[in-house]
């Protein structure tokens, strides 16, 4: 029998870059283990599960298989799942400890405070129950998070107490599923790390106010630290809320170096030495205070086919390589496009929204063959609550490249004139799209 890429918790857009890498490594066979967070009756597993008796079922399940390889893209529980069983099996992965580390964002916080001084904001880490009045300890307003979540759930502005403690009312269910989320983290953390607030507690840190937001991707392999890019992270006017990631970034090379400089520094210091990640920060143009917002110890799954369509290589190919032991050949500007771009549907209101009907798709698909729709339409209470947690509700991503910066937004700009995703075409339908197309 072939031997295994065991793939854990994998997403849409996932299946979508592993498609082909199956097809050119038919020598292996990719098997997927895990369960989809948003999709009930799926993710009533989330009640009861438990990250390392997941480790050892899928180690008996396979013991009579060869495992070659383990990856994950899934911030939650995937990375977890794919370091503790690579560690187990022998293979080439993320190391545990390095792992943990960089999830846990106060320890985290506290070694690079020790290492980067210049680009840690001031911060605080108190239990979501704590009296505020004492355990924030530094200036409002301020910027509020889980010590591990992801997808940038319970994180929020907080100008004052007040809108802190509003923050922080949670009712029972939303303390379970809190509590659900951060649990199997818990349990291994408190096992392989030291420190004095748990994972199921929030950071409070200054506000980086005026600042642009960029991610550096980037591998590690026998503890060398190797770049591949820099990507934009543009807002929704106003707001906090991703609007688009495009590649490459607009911002000025030696700005980008800066950049990249102080990621690969903060990789180093809490002890990455395998496996992708990537690094989420701020960069003030006016000051040029480059600021560590987070490092994430897995490949950006939503990134891939944009370094791909660019570079000519997906970051799927090269998490492939690096979970084999292959050392990774990364060409450079070898792609279809001069740039491309992840760009972020979002409801800021209470509209519902609808999947756009086919006749939009197929136009979608005939006009631009390289462009991936991803809908993530919810309804009720998976709705309410992302809004609730977010702050919006995020119901679709578009993928597509262009020639360069200019050609990729005309050409999603004729895409937001096309699709339709409030039913019919009211007026006030196509306002919404005036008002976003002019955002982009």
């Amino acid at each position: 029998m072939k031997p295994i890429v065991l793939v854990l918790f994998p997403q849409e857009y996932d299946d979508l870059a592993l498609a082909p890498l199956e097809a050119a490594h038919s020598e292996h066979e990719f098997v997927r283990e895990g369960f989809d967070l948003f999709t009930f009756p799926s993710n009533a597993r989330l009640l009861w599960f438990n990250v390392e008796l997941f480790v050892q079922k899928l180690e008996r399940k396979f013991r009579s298989r060869k495992i070659a390889a383990v990856v994950s893209t899934h911030e939650q529980f995937g990375a977890l799942a794919a370091s503790l069983l690579a560690e187990k099996l022998g293979l080439a992965g993320t190391p545990l400890k390095g792992l943990l580390t960089a999830q846990h964002k106060y320890l985290a916080r506290q070694i690079h405070r020790d290492v980067l001084p210049d680009h840690v904001p001031p911060f605080c880490g108190f239990r979501y129950d704590a009296d505020v009045t004492k355990a924030i300890t530094i200036d409002y307003p301020i910027f509020v998070k889980p010590v591990k979540a992801a997808f940038s759930v319970l994180a929020k502005r907080c100008q004052d107490e007040a809108a802190l403690r509003a923050h922080l009312k949670f009712r029972i269910w939303e303390k379970i599923i809190i509590k659900r989320l951060t649990w199997p983290f818990r349990r291994v953390s408190v096992k392989h790390i030291d420190c004095e607030i748990d994972a199921d507690c929030f950071i409070a840190e200054g506000c980086v106010d005026g600042a642009l937001q960029f991610c550096v991707d980037g591998y590690v392999q026998g503890g060398k630290v190797n770049i591949l890019g820099t990507i934009d992270s543009v807002m929704y006017p106003g707001t906090n809320a991703f609007m688009r990631f495009e590649y490459p970034s607009q911002l000025a090379g030696k700005d980008v170096e800066k950049l990249e400089t102080v990621a690969k520094r903060a990789v180093e210091a809490v002890g990455l030495t395998h496996g992708l990640f990537n690094v989420e920060l701020f960069f003030d143009p006016k000051t040029e205070r480059i600021t560590i917002i987070e490092i994430n110890p897995r490949m950006a799954g939503q990134f891939s086919d944009l370094y791909e369509r660019v570079d000519g290589k997906s970051l799927w190919a090269l998490e492939l390589d690096l979970a084999l032991g292959k050392a990774p050949v990364w060409p450079r500007r070898a792609g279809n496009f001069g740039s491309a771009a992840s760009f972020v549907f979002r409801e800021f209101g209470d509209a519902v929204k609808q999947p756009p009907p086919d006749h939009d798709q197929r136009w979608l698909t005939k006009t631009y063959p390289d462009a991936k729709l991803f809908l993530d339409i919810k309804h009720s209470t998976s709705r309410a609550r992302e809004t609730k947690w977010l702050g919006t509700y995020r119901y679709a991503l578009v993928h597509m490249g262009g020639a360069d910066h200019d050609d990729l937004m005309a050409r999603f700009a004729n895409v937001c004139e096309h699709l339709n995703f409030d039913g019919k075409a009211s007026p006030e339908a196509v306002s919404r799209w005036q008002i976003l197309r002019r955002s982009f």
